[in-house]
């Protein structure tokens, strides 16, 4: 049985998946700190029971590429790998774009501090949920960087049922009527 060379990638390839788990290990130490500063502010927190849930299908993400990839002896495609690196360039400008725009209310909890209005600048002056639509094609495009297809349809379908909770819970948490924007 032959495994994937992982060092015959391209060094950018090779550096990529660690970079956006590090790029995710930073956004979880952000959000504690936002999280800190909500309820500072009277800030309550909806919706925890669903939260385990997503951060496994996150996991579940950054272990089964690497696991595909040997596993399955998966390689890079180069009309669909560097493709879909150029829409990783640009999910990693729109989340922080997201968490630009949010300032200290993005959060990885849905944590709302009560009588502040809702953020209507940055891509939120579009669509409703924008870091959700931006999280959902991450996690649809860094697989097929590495042709690992069973994970982006995997974590696309956890993703799916996990946000199918998280939007209801959030619109709700924010008076708003259920968008699925």
């Amino acid at each position: 049985m032959s495994y994937v060379n992982l060092a015959a990638l391209p060094m950018g390839l090779q550096l990529l998946l660690p970079a956006v788990a590090c790029e995710r290990l930073l956004e979880l130490r952000l959000s504690r700190r936002h999280a800190r500063w909500a309820m500072a502010r009277g800030g309550v927190e909806y919706g925890r029971r669903h939260f385990p849930f997503m951060a496994a299908a996150h996991v579940g993400l950054f272990l089964g590429i690497p696991l595909e990839v040997i596993l399955l002896h998966r390689s890079f495609v180069p009309v669909l790998g560097w493709p879909v690196l150029c829409v990783q360039v640009l999910v990693h400008g729109g989340r922080w774009w997201c968490v630009r725009s949010l300032g200290p209310r993005w959060n990885t909890r849905v944590i709302v501090v009560p009588g502040m209005p809702l953020v209507d600048r940055g891509p939120y002056r579009w669509m409703r949920h924008p870091n959700y639509l931006i999280v959902a094609v991450e996690g649809l495009s860094l697989p097929l960087v590495y042709g690992a297809w069973v994970t982006a349809l995997s974590f696309t379908a956890a993703n799916a049922a996990v946000l199918s909770v998280r939007l209801r819970v959030e619109n709700s948490a924010l008076s708003l009527p259920a968008r699925t924007s």
